[in-house]
């Protein structure tokens, strides 16, 4: 049995003939950019985040670089100041710091939880602290009523990174609508993936969301009048047409998502791999199933052998990366051992359920000490 660790064109058939409507209303209309497709998804995904506004941008990395640019607009940071991360996260959450003149000061994760350690914050903080992201990284909130009271005891502006948490939520409030504002990514693999590339910020603060709103349309408000220096980053009115309609199906995937999780979580008993700790069900959509094993390249190589794609989130943390080679001698020994040894299943919401038994059968039958 083959298994593809995602699947993207059998997950996107199930709506082919909704998609190619969709497509085809927004050909037909002559009106592709900033307008009423765009409008209508801002106005849906907001309302789902119980939130005022959503603003689409052009990708996740832009959601969260123009509010912190927004915040230096609004003269709430500055060039210097520092922001709080977490160490262990994508690549995209540190650009939007740097390129901001930002400086990023990374915070070691919860090894049993990979979310950033609120333990660990308080010694990070110094003068210059402005702000904090906590990413709630493979789809499982941070703490956020607990960062929250942090953040607002320090006066610090929190910035959700919940591009793999669409749906997540504590006591019923979702991500997405904790933070001063939040940036979702739908790049296509993301529960809630659109066909290219695409993002949005959502935020309760009218004014942060039309500055945002005006950034991403070179700084313009009104057709040749531009207030800032702002860029061009905006939600194609195709991508957005696409978006309502995956829309639609999103609280069913991510309940098809927590089923594959539940059953991998009881029926992988195997003393070799250590299974994802979730805080509780409804703080985690499962954008990723990520176990851990000290025999990682053994159980990759195993599951590959026996037709299981696999992936590594993240092989590298962004203080080793080339592109931040200043800050390469810094040394986060928790992230850097999660690097070496988290491996993500395939989890997908057209994952059947003679698949997940294969998966998990697979797993099972794992042992390094007879592997070559």
């Amino acid at each position: 049995m083959d298994i593809p660790f995602l699947n993207l064109k059998e997950i996107n058939s199930r709506d082919e003939l909704a998609l190619v409507s969709a497509c085809k209303r927004v050909i037909q209309s002559g009106w592709y950019i900033n307008g009423p497709e765009v409008s209508a998804f801002e106005r849906d995904f907001a309302r789902f985040c119980s939130v005022k506004h959503c603003v689409g941008v052009a990708s996740g990395l832009d959601a969260l670089r123009l509010t912190l640019k927004a915040w230096k607009v609004q003269g709430k940071l500055f060039d210097g100041d520092e922001v709080l991360l977490p160490a262990n996260t994508f690549i995209a959450t540190v650009l939007a710091v740097t390129e901001n003149n930002l400086v990023p000061i990374f915070i070691e994760p919860d090894p049993d939880t990979f979310l950033i350690s609120l333990d660990n914050i308080h010694p990070m903080l110094s003068e210059k602290s402005r702000a904090i992201i906590p990413v709630h990284l493979y789809g499982q909130l941070v703490d956020m009523p607990r960062l929250m009271e942090f953040a607002n005891q320090h006066d610090l502006l929190v910035l959700e990174d919940a591009a793999q948490a669409h749906g997540a939520s504590i006591n019923s409030r979702l991500a997405g609508s904790w933070g001063d504002a939040a940036a979702f990514s739908f790049y296509p693999g993301k529960n809630l993936g659109a066909l290219g590339d695409a993002g949005a910020v959502t935020t309760d603060n009218s004014e942060l969301a039309e500055l945002i709103k005006a950034l991403g349309n070179y700084g313009s408000t009104k057709k040749y009048i531009n207030d800032y220096p702002g860029g061009n980053s905006r939600l194609d009115e195709i991508q957005a047409a696409i978006l309502s309609v995956k829309l639609a199906r999103l609280s069913s995937d991510v309940t098809r998502r927590r089923l594959i999780a539940e059953q991998y979580i009881s029926e992988i008993q195997n003393p070799y791999i250590v299974l994802p700790v979730t805080l509780s069900p409804e703080r985690h959509v499962w954008h990723l199933f990520v176990v851990k094993t000290a025999w990682r390249d053994k159980l990759q190589k195993w599951l590959s052998k026996n037709g299981v794609e696999t992936l590594v989130h993240y092989p590298r943390s962004p203080h080793q990366q080339k592109a931040f080679s200043a800050m390469n001698n810094l040394s986060f020994p928790v992230s850097e051992k999660l690097q070496n040894e988290v491996l993500s299943l395939p989890i997908s919401p057209t994952l059947t359920e003679e698949q997940t038994k294969f998966v998990t059968k697979v797993c099972n039958e794992f042992n390094p000490q007879v592997l070559r």
